[in-house]
């Protein structure tokens, strides 16, 4: 290693808080399981599909006009990335899980089928991304899988109509397991402020025009309609995807995943707070295990650089 080297290593590791990881991890928990709450908040006045329409237009516009302010350089690839990355993780992420919930399937059952995104990030992360997975790891993640089970134990029945359903959240979560790994092959250079905007307009482009060739499109009179549309954009386009990206770049593909598991009882909690929903007791079991399954995932392994 050059003297040029060392002496730009220190500097590398010492520029960024230590609490940083920590802060951005705990932020994306909290906005990430707001968009459950505006989802639930949002439907009770009109249709998934034209809740994310307006989501995306009131996001997009935004987006337009900071793109025309900043007016970023961004190369053909890392535009393409972006592009590709809004419709796996926005688009079908957010238009599947919507399309199940507005279907029938309760949030809980739709927490439980995307806690299967940690497993599925870590298969892949290793041949396909070089993050290493260790042993230890791998427990935290099964123990996440049933900490999440026992959260949304009381609200897994039969009674959810087709069994087919369950493919749309699930095709939902295949979309953000591939959006996710894209981003992490790729490394686009793109500032995290533009890569949100430029994700932000193409899903407003797609969400609009989805929802106007479906007759879902319409222009709602309740102003709680408009309060959880303006809670999705700024707590859960601006907070939670964005600090999902921030948190990418940050730790990786794999244990920005194992966040997730602690998103299910998050939402438990702000759910009870705004709509009075009870928690019982095999559920504050279930957060308790999803807990213990992040500190054993995200805790370095011995002789393992940082």
């Amino acid at each position: 290693m050059t003297a040029e080297a060392l002496e730009t290593t220190p500097v590398r590791r010492t520029g960024r808080p230590k609490a940083l990881p920590l802060l951005a991890g705990a932020g994306f928990v909290v906005f990430w399981s707001c968009g459950f709450i505006g989802a639930r908040w949002g439907t009770e006045y009109s249709s998934a599909f034209d809740l994310l329409a307006w989501r995306f237009l009131l996001a997009g516009s935004l987006a337009a006009a900071v793109l025309a302010i900043r007016r970023p350089r961004i190369s053909r690839g890392d535009l393409v990335t972006q592009v590709a990355m809004a419709f796996l993780t926005q688009c079908v992420y957010l238009g599947f899980i919507f399309s199940g919930i507005d279907h029938g399937i309760s949030a809980g059952v739709t927490a439980l089928i995307g806690s299967l995104q940690p497993i599925l990030i870590a298969t892949v992360a290793g041949p396909l991304l070089g993050e290493h997975v260790s042993l230890r790891q791998w427990v935290g993640l099964v123990v996440g899988v049933a900490g999440v089970g026992l959260v949304v134990a009381d609200d897994v029945n039969a009674g959810h109509g087709s069994p087919l359903l369950f493919l749309l959240p699930l095709a939902g979560l295949l979309g953000l397991v591939a959006g996710t790994c894209l981003e992490r092959k790729r490394k686009p250079a793109v500032a995290l402020l533009d890569a949100l905007c430029l994700q932000s307009l193409v899903s407003g482009v797609f969400f609009v025009g989805m929802a106007a060739a479906t007759g879902q499109l319409t222009i709602p009179h309740e102003a709680g309609f408009y309060g959880a549309a303006l809670w999705l954009v700024v707590l859960a386009t601006g907070g939670g995807w964005g600090l999902y990206l921030v948190n990418l770049r940050l730790s990786g593909a794999t244990r920005i995943s194992s966040l997730l598991y602690l998103v299910p009882p998050t939402t438990m909690v702000l759910a009870f707070l705004l709509f009075d929903e009870t928690i019982g007791a095999l559920a504050v079991v279930g957060m308790v295990v999803c807990a213990a399954s992040v500190v054993l995932f995200r805790f370095r392994d011995r002789g393992r650089p940082t």
